[in-house]
Order: C-alpha cells, then sequence, then structure tokens
C-alpha cells in the first residue's frame, strides 16, 4: 500500500515518523481523562510508541499517521491502516480497517477526527479501491462508538472475548469488541453526509460570535 499525505482543512495525516516525536510527547502530556478504554502512549513512552509503530509498518500490517492540526502546524494525534485483507486472488486490496487512534484533550471535538476519518475512507474507496472499512472499539467504550457512528459507519455486532483489553487493572485479558463499517455501495452516502457535516463545522468555525459568545446564527436561518 501507499502511504501518502493526505490533508484537509482542520488536518493533515502525515506517515508517522520521529519527526513527531517532540509534538506527541506533548499531545500525551495533556489530560488523559478520556482515555479509559483504549491505548494512548505515555508521554516518556512516545519515543518507543513511535519506533514500534514504525517497525509494524515495515511488515505491512499497519500504516501509521501523525494527525498534523493545520491551525498549529503540531502533530496532535495518530491513527493508522491496519489489518490489510487482499481478494482471493490476491491481485488487490479488498479490506482493510481504521483504528489506533488517539487526538490530545484539546483536539477532540474540534473535527479533527471527523475529518480526518473522511479523508482516511476517501482514500480506500477511491484510490484502493477497497470494498470494505472496518472499525472497532471496546464495547464499553461509549464514547469512541458515538464517534464512529457519528461518522456514518454502521454497527455490526460484538464479537465477545475478541481482542485485547488496554483497561488498566485489565492487563492480558481480553475485551468484547463492537465492530462497525462502512462497505462500498455505501460510500456515497456517508461521503456526502461527511462533506455536509465538515462544512457545517466550518461554517460555525467562521460565523461571528455574538457579545454572549455564542456564533452569530446564519442569514439563512433568521426569520
Amino acid at each position: 500500500m501507499d502511504s501518502p499525505v493526505l490533508q484537509g482543512r482542520l488536518v493533515r495525516l502525515e506517515p508517522l515518523g520521529h519527526q513527531h516525536v517532540a509534538d506527541l510527547t506533548r499531545a500525551a502530556g495533556e489530560d488523559r481523562g478520556a482515555y479509559a478504554w483504549t491505548w494512548v502512549p505515555a508521554a516518556e513512552e512516545v519515543e518507543r510508541y513511535v519506533t514500534e509503530q514504525r517497525a509494524a509498518a515495515a511488515t505491512g500490517r499497519l500504516t501509521p499517521y501523525a494527525q498534523i492540526s493545520l491551525a498549529s502546524g503540531r502533530a496532535v494525534g495518530a491513527t493508522a491502516y491496519w489489518d490489510p485483507r487482499p481478494f482471493p486472488d490476491g491481485g488487490r486490496l479488498a479490506a482493510i480497517d481504521v483504528g489506533f487512534t488517539w487526538l490530545a484533550a484539546s483536539a477532540q471535538r474540534t473535527g479533527i477526527n471527523a475529518e480526518a476519518k473522511y479523508l482516511m475512507l476517501r482514500h480506500a474507496f477511491e484510490v484502493w479501491r477497497v470494498v470494505r472499512v472496518g472499525l472497532s472499539t471496546d464495547v464499553r467504550n461509549a464514547r469512541s462508538r458515538a464517534a464512529i457512528a457519528g461518522i456514518g459507519a454502521r454497527f455490526e455486532g460484538v464479537l465477545r472475548n475478541w481482542s485485547r483489553s488496554w483497561v488498566p487493572g485489565e492487563e492480558g485479558r481480553l475485551r468484547d469488541s463492537a465492530l462497525y463499517s462502512v462497505v462500498a455501495e455505501e460510500w456515497p452516502e456517508c461521503r456526502a453526509y461527511l462533506e455536509h457535516r465538515l462544512a457545517e463545522t466550518a461554517q460555525s468555525r467562521s460565523a461571528p460570535v455574538t457579545p454572549a459568545g455564542r456564533p452569530a446564527p446564519h442569514p439563512r436561518s433568521r426569520p
């Protein structure tokens, strides 16, 4: 698989490298309250984390990216394509998953996650021509499940004792995983939905602010 730079209005996805260590160390050192159900390297672990991600990338099992905030120019998190599966004849890529995603607390709920997923889905469906993109999370992770559903992915079910638990105190145990996907036939509708959502985010960010601190209503929404 190729690993091109993917750029939107809020985020640029760059192949993960050691040039991102300083920024990711800072990002990982922010408030970690949202990381209860997933593994995010501690600040002192980031350099080793990048080395391990790059080693996995060399095997072809993983294509890791740094998420660069275009507003700050800094890496604010990471994400990856993983588990590529070819068609039975081995001719080309059939399916791939998106995961290993984390963002600094300051980058959450900013639109970066939604746009990053849009860029990755678009590349997978329109360049690689896959027929499926999968996403999964700990079944207990309500926040992550809402974010996955919020990009238009469909819930497929729960696989019990499916993958490693990252919850502190559950070392060596398996978690129940909630599985979601987008398939090729659904991509045009999903793409339109995500583009509409991202346009709304861009509009709200550029809207003038009222004295009360709220965005002014868009002219078309006024009576």
